[in-house]
């Protein structure tokens, strides 16, 4: 009986170790916490992503998402204005370092460079062979830590972005 309680007490450890598996998309988002959505506007089109309460994903057009066995995305297919893509995720040390975006035979890499306190300072995108570097600065954040505005210059434009976070209590 005692070897028998054992094997259920293993047993329920390692469901109970499963159900706590936490993704970690809202760090690909770059951000932080129990976040439940992040909704922005992305060169006039609006973007919304959703997020469970254990950190996965909801997004629009995004299927077939895989995971390691520690919750970190590291491939998606997304549909867009018709046309699928796949994309593939790199993380080292726990934060997103780049995105392969491979749709209609053409790969466009963007590799994400951070500053000595975890933000995003530059997007650096390789498209068809061109190399363009987006800065990021004037960064403005809410009380839990997260930007909801900053600015960049893409190809001499100076533009602001900015996101509506919501959180879960």
């Amino acid at each position: 009986m005692k070897k028998l309680t054992m094997i259920f007490a293993a047993l329920a450890m390692t469901v109970a170790m499963q159900a706590q598996t936490k993704f970690h998309d809202v760090e690909a988002n770059e951000a932080q916490g129990k976040v439940k959505s992040i909704s922005m506007s992305v060169m006039g089109m609006p973007r919304n992503t959703e997020f469970t309460e254990d950190g996965k994903m909801k997004q629009e057009g995004m299927t077939d998402a895989k995971y390691d066995e520690n919750g970190y995305i590291q491939e998606a297919t997304m549909s867009i204005m018709g046309q699928t893509a796949t994309i593939k995720f790199a993380w080292e040390n726990g934060k997103l370092i780049s995105q392969t975006i491979d749709a209609a035979g053409q790969q466009i890499k963007t590799t994400l460079v951070y500053d000595e306190k975890g933000l995003v300072k530059a997007q650096k995108m390789n498209m068809m062979g061109q190399d363009v570097e987006t800065p990021f600065t004037d960064y403005k954040f809410d009380d839990k830590g997260n930007w909801i505005s900053r600015k960049t210059n893409m190809m001499g434009q100076d533009m602001e972005m900015t996101r509506t976070i919501t959180y879960y209590e």
